[in-house]
């Protein structure tokens, strides 16, 4: 996924996958592959389990292909991603639709996103969530709006913003940092807004989950501080430090759209996808077997963990984006971790999958074998709290660089889809 996050990729988060990974690219080591050799049939299990893809909207990374184009083209494209997560095998399309403090369906609290039109505000003629939705179901597919609850623009400069647009009308709530736009996250009425900016949503349209990617505070960027001393001045008393602080804020986030989509949709599930390390273990004994450069508890504030084991969240999506032996952040080191984070939780554990890595020559020798997704999936399999599987995203689905899906989907899809649970 949390700008994409991973999704979009942003240079912070690219930053923060280079430092997990180890600077060596290693390739998977023969004891480690030998591990997951494709099994030999696909478990009952399989057909029942989340197959989901990630749909980014954000610098039309995925859809529109371009800003601008015409309400019918821009249709086409997204009922070609429907169609195209139904021939893969797929049951489930996350759908980014609030890139950037922005909105892809007639919001009351927000304009609309300029990655529909090419400009801010102006109506792009149609209501791309609700014909979403409804293709979706049409298709058999579920369909799980896509929140960046923190994020306002991709630069740094409000007036390029569109002049109704909230954070012009309250210049106090915004944080500018690496480049970008931000919404202070420490302000109550900021985390009032961004939740009532998404219940709008939930409310107007049968969604059957809602989701948060891996960005709460934003990715760490050296030499510059998030600007929110002022604000913990007025709000963080009882705090012992500042990081405290900041965690509690995005726990209450967390906690209370929990209980807003529930009051509201009730039948609608609530789920994050975070950056994969929670923290390293020589950070926190409790931590995975890695040595990443981000830890989501220390430079995001965001206790992931806690809100798996309290069942705060109704499923996880850690982003997996390693190959099995990858130096500094192993997926076989990993799964395991979050396998037993969830152990005993009401939190249901699926796995972030990068298949955008597949075939792609900049990436490590693993990801040039079609096979290296395939292996993670048998894997995975050993493990019954590994409920299914997320892929990012739609175009390399489509795409399918290399055949990684395909080999996937022969190995472990070959009875048709049913709704996840």
């Amino acid at each position: 996924m949390g700008g994409v996050s991973r999704r979009a990729f942003t240079v912070a988060a690219l930053s923060a996958f280079t430092a997990a990974s180890g600077a060596s690219g290693a390739s998977a080591a023969p004891a480690a592959r030998d591990l997951a050799e494709p099994a030999q049939a696909p478990s009952r299990s399989a057909a029942a389990g989340m197959r989901g893809m990630w749909l980014a909207t954000v610098a039309n990374r995925d859809w529109p292909t371009r800003a601008g184009l015409r309400a019918a083209e821009q249709r086409a494209e997204l009922i070609g991603h429907l169609d195209n997560a139904v021939r893969h095998g797929l049951n489930t399309v996350i759908l980014q639709v609030r890139p950037t403090a922005d909105a892809l369906w007639p919001s009351a609290h927000e304009p609309w996103s300029q990655y529909l039109s090419g400009s801010q505000g102006r109506d792009p003629g149609w209501d791309p969530l609700g014909t979403a939705v409804e293709e979706a179901h049409a298709r058999g597919l579920h369909l799980h709006a896509w929140f960046n609850p923190y994020r306002v623009a991709t630069h740094d400069d409000p007036a390029h913003l569109v002049s109704s647009h909230p954070a012009r009308k309250n210049p106090g709530w915004v944080v500018p940092y690496g480049g970008q736009l931000y919404y202070n996250p420490g302000l109550p009425e900021v985390r009032a807004f961004v939740q009532d900016a998404i219940m709008d949503a939930v409310a107007k349209y049968a969604v059957d989950g809602v989701h948060f990617d891996d960005y709460f505070y934003p990715y760490p960027v050296a030499g510059q501080s998030f600007d929110d001393g002022g604000t913990f001045g007025m709000f963080g008393t009882g705090f012992a430090t500042k990081a405290d602080w900041r965690r509690d804020n995005i726990d209450r986030l967390v906690r209370e759209t929990a209980q807003r989509v529930k009051e509201v949709r009730p039948a609608a599930r609530f789920g994050v996808s975070p950056f994969g390390v929670w923290r390293n273990a020589a950070t926190d004994e409790r931590g995975s077997d890695t040595r990443a450069g981000v830890q989501t508890y220390d430079d995001l504030y965001a206790d992931t963990r806690k809100w798996v084991r309290e069942g705060w969240i109704d499923y996880v999506v850690p982003q997996l984006y390693w190959n099995i032996g990858q130096d500094g952040a192993d997926y076989a080191k990993l799964l395991p971790w979050w396998v037993e984070a969830a152990r005993g939780s009401r939190t249901q554990l699926y796995v972030g999958e990068a298949l955008y890595k597949s075939g792609d020559p900049a990436q490590p020798a693993a990801w040039q074998d079609p096979a290296e997704l395939s292996r993670h999936l048998t894997l995975a399999a050993r493990y019954p709290e590994v409920r299914g599987h997320v892929y990012f995203s739609a175009k390399d689905v489509a795409e399918d660089r290399g055949g990684a899906m395909a080999r996937v989907a022969a190995d472990h899809y070959t009875r048709p889809a049913t709704a996840p649970r």
